[in-house]
C-alpha cells in the first residue's frame, strides 16, 4: 500500500510501501491503512525519527529495517553496504519536514484518508 501523508498545514507527502511502514513503526503508530498523528503527538514522532537517523547513522547503515540487499551478480558485484544507497535521513527528511509544518500551524497529520 502507498501512503500518502496529508495534512491541512501542507502538500501531500507519499511513501512506497516499505518506507511508509519504516517511518510508522519508528513513530510508534500501527501499520493500518488509516491513521493520524495528532498535533500533541507530533513532538514526540519529530523526536523518534531524528534519534532512528542518528542511531542509523552511528551503526553506518541505512536503518535497522533497511531492505535487504540485491543478490549479487556478474554485473553487481558491489559492497552490500552500497546496494541501497538512500539513507534514512533522505527517506525520513519528507515527513520530518512535514510535521514540523503541520505542528507550527497546529493541524494533525493523517494517512490513507
Amino acid at each position: 500500500m502507498i501512503y500518502r501523508f496529508k495534512s491541512q498545514a501542507t502538500a501531500d507527502t507519499i511513501m512506497l510501501p516499505h518506507t511508509g511502514e519504516q517511518l510508522l513503526k519508528i513513530m510508534g503508530k500501527e501499520l493500518t491503512p488509516q491513521g493520524i498523528i495528532t498535533v500533541a503527538q507530533i513532538p514526540a514522532a519529530i523526536e523518534a525519527l531524528n534519534q532512528a537517523v542518528l542511531d542509523s547513522e552511528a551503526n553506518g547503515g541505512s536503518g535497522a529495517e533497511a531492505p535487504a540487499p540485491a543478490p549479487s551478480t556478474a554485473d553487481n558485484d558491489q559492497d552490500p553496504a552500497l546496494a541501497d544507497p538512500v539513507r534514512l535521513r533522505q527517506r525520513a527528511a519528507p515527513l520530518i519536514a512535514m510535521l514540523k509544518e503541520s505542528a507550527a500551524a497546529h493541524k494533525d497529520v493523517v494517512w490513507g484518508v
